[in-house]
């Protein structure tokens, strides 16, 4: 059986996808002069994308906050712990939010433009920021850390 702190690392990958994927995608459609709200098909996968980042943020927080409780039941403790945990908890409630307001614009039909557009655009590259930020502190625990990785056997 899987140990609940290794489920984080599996999981972890969905939202940074689902949102750097999102943020790309309406970049493009902005410089094309595409809708990226509303029922158009960027809009139906805008919406989708932004949905799935806010769900799939809070599970990984959820997972990764029992992780590094595991971890620190048996001493480990770390600044760059505390950096990626609140980052984490940062981009669960900023992709929640996104979700609920990208998910109110599909359900209502409400198309945006102009300088709205090149906001919303502006937000989801300061979103993928925060997430790659998030990232590579993630990345510094397992890599460098070790955090809850098992040495490999020679």
């Amino acid at each position: 059986m899987i140990s609940i702190e290794h489920i984080h690392p599996m999981i972890v990958h969905f939202p940074i996808v689902f949102f750097l994927t999102l943020a790309a995608l309406d970049i493009i459609a902005l410089f094309k002069g595409a809708e990226i709200t509303g029922r158009s098909a960027i809009g139906n996968i805008s919406a989708g994308l932004a949905v799935l980042s806010g769900i799939s943020s809070i599970v990984a927080y959820a997972f990764g906050d029992e992780a590094l409780e595991i971890a620190e039941a048996g001493g480990f403790s770390s600044v760059i712990a505390e950096n990626h945990e609140a980052l984490g908890i940062a981009v669960a409630i900023l992709f929640t939010i996104w979700a609920l307001i990208r998910g109110y614009l599909w359900m209502s039909q409400k198309q945006v433009s102009g300088v709205v557009k090149k906001l919303m655009v502006i937000f989801e590259i300061g979103g993928a920021a925060l997430v790659l930020t998030t990232a590579y502190f993630g990345g510094l625990l397992v890599y460098d850390l070790g955090v809850n990785v098992s040495l490999a056997v020679q």
